[in-house]
């Protein structure tokens, strides 16, 4: 049985601790490293034996396989460039996976550097949030050569239960820019039905159970239930970066020539969020502005 690759892994956020975790009790060695260290620490305390070091450069020359799990294109730039990034410590041979969520623009330009080095590039964005990213079951959707996804399968399903090769380079996440429209909708949907039905008596659990029986059933009631229901909304995934993943969908909307107006709505809900101070709750937040604009 051939040796398993070394697998670095910048980004212990909410999703990315979980994620980097899942890799070391499949049995994988993981270089990691986060902005803040304390992250690598807790990652070995929870999963047990991760290698923390303190640049992606190191990242990379410890690595056979570089994951990147990162809030925003900005941060993915970031940890890529400059004398101490991934770039810097990368060779031949190696593969490059972003499973952050950024612009297909961006994406495009970074492949491009890191075929300069002989290195492969994948985006493979993801869905499921937190919940996902613990149980290892999120959706991924992949974007680049089959080879290298080939390569990187067995990784992808460890952290993921729907593995999915979408296209070249960026379709990844283009498709995930069109999960997130999804997401976002469906979440401004059923606050706006737990509003109305509350406000005419009938209680949020009560149409939770009704609704998740029959045609308006959906994920997003299922997920989210125990926050639409205790009014906590502690984040899985925060607001403020669905409201990112919107603007990302608008700009590619722009692009291609499609009319997103619902899209475009939610966009501002979430900003509005946001200028609340609340772009670090769940992004089921959003039932907070329905209710603001109802009076409750």
């Amino acid at each position: 049985m051939p040796e398993k690759e070394r697998i670095g892994f910048i980004g212990l956020g909410i999703m990315g601790l979980p994620m980097a975790g899942n890799l070391l009790e499949a049995g994988y060695a993981v270089t990691v490293q986060n902005r803040s260290p304390g992250k690598a620490e807790k990652l070995a305390g929870e999963y047990g034996g991760a290698t923390a070091v303190k640049t992606p450069k190191e990242v990379a020359e410890n690595s056979d396989i570089i994951v990147t799990m990162l809030p925003d294109s900005p941060d993915v730039m970031a940890v890529m460039s400059g004398e101490d990034g991934v770039l810097a410590g990368l060779s031949g041979g190696a593969l490059v996976v972003d499973m952050s969520t950024i612009s297909p623009g961006v994406t495009k330009g970074l492949a491009e550097e890191v075929g300069g080095k002989g290195a492969g590039y994948l985006d493979a964005p993801v869905s499921g949030g937190d919940v996902g990213a613990k149980g290892g079951t999120l959706s991924i959707m992949v974007g680049g050569e089959r080879s290298d996804f080939a390569r990187a399968r067995s990784i992808f399903e460890v952290m993921g239960g729907t593995v999915t090769h979408v296209g070249p380079v960026g379709a990844g996440q283009v498709v995930k820019a069109a999960n997130q429209v999804v997401v976002a909708l469906t979440i401004q949907a059923v606050s706006e039905a737990l509003v109305l039905a509350e406000r005419g008596g009938v209680s949020r659990e009560v149409v939770l159970d009704v609704l998740g029986g029959g045609l308006a059933g959906n994920k997003v009631m299922e997920v989210k239930r125990e926050k639409f229901l205790s009014g906590e909304y502690e984040a899985g995934f925060r607001a403020e970066l669905h409201h990112k993943d919107l603007g990302i969908a608008l700009a590619a909307g722009r692009e291609f020539g499609v009319a997103l107006p619902a899209t475009a709505v939610v966009d501002q809900m979430l900003l509005a969020i946001k200028q609340k101070g609340l772009g670090g709750e769940d992004h089921s937040a959003l039932i907070r502005i329905v209710e603001g604009l109802s009076g409750a």
